[in-house]
């Protein structure tokens, strides 16, 4: 994490939380408590378009396929490129595991 990025102790406490989940359907259940519907959905837009990003994809068709803004693709490129590299870890152990949603 970035040096002046300095994490709260509730954000500490939730990544925590995180980690204690065993499986896929805990973590949904999980977030689903945690977060609304909207919420959940931005987020997986998101991951999607890093994942289309780092698969070569142009903005319009990110845009098209997953109804972000150009300005929310903007901004996941630049976490990709310059980030902490949490889109780069996950897009990377998900490759590996070869599941995909």
């Amino acid at each position: 994490m970035m040096e002046n990025k300095i994490p709260s102790e509730n954000l500490e406490y939730l990544c925590r939380g995180f980690l204690t989940l065993d499986n896929a359907d805990e973590c949904l259940r999980f977030l689903e408590d945690l977060c609304s519907q909207s919420e959940l959905l931005e987020m997986s837009r998101r991951l999607q378009a890093a994942q289309m990003l780092k698969d070569g994809y142009i903005y319009s068709e990110i845009a098209l396929q997953t109804g972000l803004s150009t300005a929310t693709i903007s901004r996941v490129n630049r976490c990709l490129k310059y980030g902490d590299g949490g889109y780069v870890t996950v897009l990377d152990r998900l490759g590996r595991s070869g599941k995909r949603g």
